[in-house]
């Protein structure tokens, strides 16, 4: 019997210990901090991510707007920002591009055509391996009434996991293709 009352003495003692380390809930809000951070700095960077992706892009489209304006005009063609080449447009569009992208990667293509009928542009990508197709790029800046098209691509690389696989517009998963366009018919300079 006295064995008894000394087992039930070190199980109450242990009960109570028990129930006041459950009862304990100092560390609670840093077990729910964990379980929630990964996922919170996830949508945060992701959120970040997609906000560059649409800074980039449209300063893309401002870059190229502004650089076009000459070729509508007949300016660049004429020479007015030195002789009318590729080079000398880069320095045009990058110019407006407020030091966001590195000029040396984007990829331009220049068409003129006779009319609205013209053919198209070629495909920005190659179909079968999926990444850019400069290599069938042009720098044709038209004449005077002649329509333009004129393209600017860059590749963005992609850094947030996970959320950058619905992002990514190319095979290789972790870039972004972004691109500007402006068609126009250049005036009878």
């Amino acid at each position: 019997m006295n064995k008894i009352i000394g087992l039930t003495i070190v199980t109450r003692k242990l009960q109570t210990r028990f129930e006041a380390w459950a009862a304990d809930n100092r560390g609670a809000t840093a077990v729910e901090f964990a379980l929630i951070a990964t996922p919170f700095f996830l949508l945060i960077f992701g959120l970040l991510e997609v906000s560059l992706i649409f800074i980039i892009s449209t300063t893309l489209e401002f870059g190229l707007n502004d650089a076009t304006r000459g070729i509508r005009t007949g300016a660049f063609q004429a020479g007015g920002g030195g002789p009318p080449n590729l080079a000398t447009f880069r320095t045009a569009v990058c110019d407006g591009l407020f030091a966001l992208l590195d000029c040396s990667e984007i990829e331009f293509d220049l068409t003129a055509h006779n009319n609205f009928n013209g053919t198209p542009p070629p495909p920005a990508t190659n179909p079968s391996t999926g990444m850019l197709n400069s290599g069938a790029f042009s720098f044709q800046p038209g004449g005077p009434s002649q329509i333009v098209i004129a393209r600017a691509f860059f590749e963005w690389d992609l850094i947030t996991p996970i959320i950058s696989q619905p992002l990514s517009n190319v095979p290789s998963g972790d870039v972004r293709l972004i691109t500007a366009v402006a068609a126009f018919q250049n005036e009878p300079f």
